[in-house]
């Protein structure tokens, strides 16, 4: 008779349970999925939901009570990163019991315990019908905006057309200026009367030529010795 039991021993004392169960939890949490007993599987469902739980919540507090059952740092980091990630959107039942037949040495019964969010081929099919209704949502949204687009852009066009007209009249102002930019060649022209001023400086050089007369005046003043003697 069972009355009170509600624990199952494992046939294992309070320590080894405990130890036990911390193990399987962390190959749980790192593996997503193992294979064991049916006994210790429901053993081990009731051990590790609450503390998935926990994880849901990132505090040092909820770190502290979780490394407290399970005694590893990695499990607990893996917990608190990896698994709380995907497990944030649902209120429980994290794992999942699949039941494998009898063992062959002692006939025990075996079942497959794993995470049910890591699970691909259950949860594939769910993810691309999200995915297809969130889709044709968008479509239906973005049709009504197409047809106003080209409508909003045909006056726009009519407009720029004129300015280029006035554009290509502004050059034939520039054409006429043109003529008054040839007159500069006028200034050149004045600077050969410059050379011609050049022979002036051949004036200046005949001055020397007034001082040459003075000198036959020397053989006056000898005419006029000649007269004083006589």
């Amino acid at each position: 008779m069972r009355h009170g039991k509600k624990v199952n021993h494992l046939s294992r004392q309070t320590g080894h349970r405990k130890s036990m169960l911390a193990n399987m939890a962390c190959s749980l949490i790192e593996h997503k999925r193992i294979n064991t007993t049916v006994a210790k599987a429901k053993a081990l469902k009731q051990f590790i939901e609450p503390l998935i739980t926990k994880s849901k919540e990132d505090t040092t507090h909820n770190r502290r009570i979780v490394f407290a059952y399970l005694r590893n740092k990695y499990g607990v980091t893996e917990l608190f990163r990896e698994v709380a990630a995907k497990v944030g959107d649902r209120p429980g039942g994290y794992t999942r019991i699949i039941k494998m037949g009898n063992r062959l040495g002692d006939n025990a019964d075996m079942a497959m315990i794993e995470l049910v969010d890591f699970n691909e081929l259950y949860n594939g099919g769910k993810k691309e019908e999200k995915k297809g209704r969130t889709r044709r949502a968008k479509k239906t949204t973005e049709t009504p905006a197409a047809p106003k687009a080209p409508v909003a852009a045909a006056p726009v066009v009519e407009e720029v057309a004129p300015i280029v007209e006035e554009v290509v009249e502004t050059p034939a102002a520039e054409v006429v200026e043109t003529p008054a930019v040839e007159e500069t060649p006028v200034a050149e022209v004045e600077t050969p009367e410059v050379v011609e001023e050049a022979p002036a400086v051949a004036e200046v050089e005949e001055t020397p030529a007034d001082e040459a007369p003075e000198t036959p005046e020397a053989p006056a003043t000898e005419e006029d010795k000649k007269d004083e003697e006589a």
